[in-house]
């Protein structure tokens, strides 16, 4: 049995028990992986992904819940996902998936060309590669069992974003640890804090944290757990959600074998 991860300063009774739940399967994330990398990933490999993911989708549900509670609703509608991403940007993530969502439809930006004509929008690809928007419906089991154990609901359209986000965000952070197994370690190119007004600044990211994910150790063709932190220290921004996703994917994979 693995360990509890730590419970976010500001939980509450109604939302404490999602800590308990673990949404995102190691088998689901594997097969994610496995649509990326032929690298092998290892146990706690896929516990701390699990767990990042898990990390960032219930925060993404938090703050559309303090969205719904203004307008005295527990069901989430989709316009609450983009009110708590406008009100927090370390929830911008999964980005690929708003070109995809008819929800961000108009929020993205409109491309011309030359002559200032409007560019038409990507048309789905027909492709049977496997792809981060065609296996979101994969995640839809967890993104449900995050919403019961925060006492919410969701609009089917709010489902599937959650759905689409949650496996972008994590074919993502594949990605992000291929390369730095392939590379070695970590590629950092200076750390951004985001501090909202009237919230005390999060706790420094420590030197000696950032040299141990720069350096790697390990075997050149196999994702560790290692690489899983080092990779979410480039996904998410310097602030409050990257540090907790940190700190709950090391406790969660406290008592997991790295096989």
């Amino acid at each position: 049995m693995t360990a509890q991860p730590v419970r976010p300063e500001h939980s509450d009774p109604e939302t404490d028990s999602v800590m308990d739940v673990p949404p995102f399967k190691p088998s689901l994330v594997k097969a994610v992986f496995r649509d990326v990398t032929p690298m092998h990933v290892s146990r706690s490999a896929a516990w701390a992904a699990a767990s990042v993911t898990r990390t960032v989708l219930t925060e993404i549900i938090d703050g559309a819940r303090r969205t719904a509670a203004e307008e005295a609703r527990k069901k989430l509608f989709p316009g609450d996902l983009v009110s708590a991403i406008d009100r927090n940007v370390e929830l911008e993530v999964g980005a690929k998936w708003y070109d995809h969502s008819p929800t961000f439809k108009g929020l993205t930006g409109v491309l011309y060309d030359a002559e200032g004509v409007i560019v038409p929008s990507r048309k789905r690809s027909r492709s049977r590669k496997p792809s981060a928007v065609v296996g979101a419906h994969r995640f839809e089991a967890g993104v449900k069992k995050l919403l019961r154990s925060q006492g919410a609901t969701a609009v089917p359209a709010m489902v599937r974003d959650l759905n689409g986000i949650a496996s972008v965000f994590l074919t993502d952070l594949a990605q992000e640890a291929a390369m730095v197994v392939r590379e070695g370690g970590a590629k950092r190119f200076g750390t951004v804090t985001l501090v909202t007004s009237g919230e005390p600044a999060p706790p420094p990211f420590l030197k000696d944290s950032l040299r141990a994910l720069s350096a790697r150790r390990g075997h050149g063709r196999t994702i560790g757990r290692d690489d899983i932190l080092a990779a979410t220290t480039n996904q998410l921004f310097g602030g409050n959600l990257r540090q907790r996703a940190l700190t709950e994917a090391r406790e969660a994979t406290q008592n997991t074998s790295a096989g």
